[in-house]
């Protein structure tokens, strides 16, 4: 069983009483140094408001347990976290977005394709149901209004993609709630920072919410 640590879990419980307002997790970096504008970018990616997220999804460096191999993303959408495993114990945590009930999902899967910027066709299904997401049956481009983000990461268990990713986000605010389509969606600045550390073959454990 994935755990987090007493010391993990020591900064993490003040926060569930304070909320937006608490000061920052021990093991936080200053916020306004992570979430700043990108512009480098192909499309300049602005800064987050980072004070209307609760500092608990802030990415952080945490003491966590697990059995798995450095480079390990571990995803637990109960809590809304991920983790990109890292040697001695330690982990650096991202806050999520994760699928709302009845659209999620759980397993083993391997990260076998990544984009830069990608592009969106979204998923039959939801083109039934969305007249929004409709008009993009051919695809959107990508750009800093793709609901994708900066980033995807596209998993596949056995071989067979599926369709689910891990991507950034245009709505900093869902981060911390379970409200998507069933991925696993993070801050742009987040996406980029885990994009460059989680090469294709890197394996995505996703915990049961």
């Amino acid at each position: 069983m994935h755990e987090v640590s007493r010391r993990a879990f020591a900064f993490g419980a003040p926060l569930i009483l304070a909320g937006c307002a608490g000061a920052l997790p021990m093991g936080a970096d200053d916020p306004s140094a992570i979430y700043h504008p990108i512009l480098n970018e192909r499309f300049p990616v602005p800064a987050i408001a980072y004070r209307q997220i609760d500092p608990r999804f802030y990415r952080q460096d945490v003491a966590y347990k697990t059995k798995e191999k450095p480079g390990t993303i571990i995803v637990d959408p109960a809590h809304h976290f991920l983790y990109f495993i890292r040697a001695h114990g330690q982990a650096t945590r991202y806050g999520v977005g994760v699928g709302k009930a009845g659209f999620g999902w759980s397993g083993v899967a391997h990260i076998e394709r990544k984009a830069e910027w990608p592009s969106w066709t979204p998923p039959v299904e939801m083109q039934e149901r969305d007249k929004q997401a409709a008009k993009w049956a051919h695809g959107m481009p990508g750009g800093i209004n793709n609901p994708l983000g900066a980033r995807a990461m596209y998993l596949y268990e056995d071989g067979r993609d599926t369709m689910y990713r891990i991507h950034g986000t245009i709505e900093p605010w869902s981060i911390g709630k379970s409200m998507s389509s069933g991925c696993i969606r993070l801050l742009n600045q987040d996406v980029i920072n885990l994009f460059k550390h989680a090469p294709i073959g890197t394996k995505v454990i996703v915990l049961k919410a």
